[in-house]
């Protein structure tokens, strides 16, 4: 971890493309490291939750290179590295985990991020049909302790299809079914990092299991 903050706080500072090519003995490096660790998550994932295969870390480490056709900031790299681990790599659709290793602003967590009308739907009608299981599992009190709630965009009324006096509403207005959490820059470069990961995605491997459930359902 310290060589990839290192290389980020450098990067963060320098952020053009002279520099990333004198420097890119330290990207590669970098991102060997994030690999690495992405491979070390990915078994001890696995162990927790049968639904994550044993993936190549290469399919689950997003690109530092940033697409700059479209946005009015033209620097040309991430200032973090991050990898999502769910079946199909990070281009899934399922819900997985995520780690974000940014100086200043890394955070771990996971779930479905904007999933597309047709995943949202089949979520929110298993949430519907069986909301009491979803309360257990947001509600415990270690899985509020790392994700205290639902991230992410809202609903300001029901859903399209759902009952406006349903009980629950509030558990259908979320537009994505996500969580995480801030780990500071301490905890990253502390020997127990790894720890903290495989704690959290515990609690998150069983709201995982639930929204790949209601997908699976479909």
């Amino acid at each position: 971890m310290k060589t990839i903050i290192s290389f980020l706080k450098d990067l963060q500072k320098n952020n053009n493309k002279e520099w990333f090519d004198a420097n890119r003995d330290r990207y590669q490096e970098s991102k060997e490291h994030m690999l690495f660790f992405t491979e070390l998550l990915i078994q001890e994932i696995h162990k927790m939750d049968p639904e994550i295969p044993l993936l190549s870390p290469k399919d689950c480490l997003f690109r530092i290179f940033r697409d700059v056709r479209f946005s009015n900031d033209k620097t040309p790299y991430k200032t973090h590295m991050g990898s999502f681990i769910a079946r199909g790599g990070r281009k899934s659709k399922r819900a997985g985990y995520y780690v974000h290793i940014e100086p200043g602003n890394s955070f771990l967590g996971g779930g479905i991020w904007c999933p597309q009308p047709p995943e949202l739907k089949a979520i929110r009608s298993e949430i519907f049909e069986h909301p009491e299981d979803f309360k257990e599992i947001i509600e415990a009190p270690k899985f509020k302790k790392y994700f205290p709630e639902i991230q992410g965009e809202k609903l300001k009324t029901a859903p399209k299809g759902f009952p406006k006096d349903f009980e629950e509403i509030e558990l259908l207005r979320p537009k994505s079914y996500a969580f995480g959490f801030q780990v500071n820059d301490q905890k990253v470069l502390g020997e127990d990092f790894v720890g903290l990961i495989v704690d959290a995605f515990q609690e998150l491997a069983r709201v995982n299991q639930y929204l790949n459930a209601s997908l699976d359902k479909d």
